[in-house]
């Protein structure tokens, strides 16, 4: 599909203060994925193209994780397999929906991530107290990638906090170990379905690369700002760009075939 130069205008602004968001508190793809649907692309084009920006972002992210070496990689390993199948799958699922449909389901699917993605009380800061056997470790990161993987590839955004939450919670890892596993899981996620809305041609790539380097512009910048300055402006971002996206749902949800 040809993009004219309002489209641009409109998505790399919004991808910049995606990147800044979640670089100071998260929920970066909460205004990523409402970017390209604001700027009038179809839902499965918005999901592919958002997959190409968003890998890059989290590119990035991991391979600071990994150097810092929060990645455990023998219990990411068969985690990553999960991983990729659960994405596969859900990336051909969406496909398979038809627009509306995908629509009618980002009005129940935003608030739900918006709400998990803002309350942070749902994290422990440190590790449980309780002893968690490797055994535990391995079965609750690999049912939590194929689970949310599925998810990542459907839809997108949350997978990083759903991720943490799963590891936080039931496998009793502080939030930055938590935050290095699921980074590496999610770049994976992100990959594979990112080759198949490729391969389907469903990827708007020239929009996706601009995109992508103001979003990573925004997490730089963002990564440098005081947390007590920072924070202020993630919740109103999320919020206002969410409403303006419902109501383009709703206004719109009767005029797809």
């Amino acid at each position: 599909m040809e993009l004219g130069f309002e489209t641009f205008l409109l998505v790399c602004p919004l991808l910049f203060l995606a990147g800044l968001v979640d670089a100071i508190g998260g929920g970066g793809g909460l205004i990523s994925l409402p970017a390209y649907l604001l700027a009038g692309l179809p839902p499965h084009t918005a999901s592919a193209t958002n997959k190409m920006s968003s890998t890059c972002g989290t590119a990035v992210a991991a391979f600071r994780l990994i150097r810092n070496r929060f990645v455990d990689f023998r219990l990411a390993a068969p985690s990553i397999a999960a991983g990729v199948a659960g994405s596969a799958a859900g990336a051909r699922l969406s496909l398979l929906i038809s627009e509306k449909i995908m629509m009618s389901l980002m009005v129940i699917i935003l608030p739900v991530c918006a709400f998990l993605v803002l309350n942070k009380n749902l994290f422990r800061d440190r590790p449980s107290e309780k002893a968690v056997s490797r055994r535990r470790l391995y079965a609750v990161s690999i049912a939590a990638a194929l689970i949310v993987g599925v998810y990542d590839g459907f839809y997108g955004p949350g997978t990083g906090t759903f991720l943490i939450i799963a590891f936080n919670i039931f496998a009793g890892m502080d939030v930055r170990k938590a935050n290095g596993q699921t980074k590496i899981i999610n770049l994976t996620t992100n990959v594979t379905s990112l080759v198949i809305f490729l391969v389907s041609g469903q990827v708007a790539v020239y929009l996706g690369l601009a995109a992508a380097a103001c979003n990573m512009l925004g997490g730089y910048i963002g990564a440098g700002m005081m947390m007590e300055k920072g924070t202020k402006i993630v919740r109103p971002s999320i919020i206002l760009v969410l409403l303006l996206l419902l109501i383009k749902i709703i206004s719109g949800l009767f005029s797809f075939g």
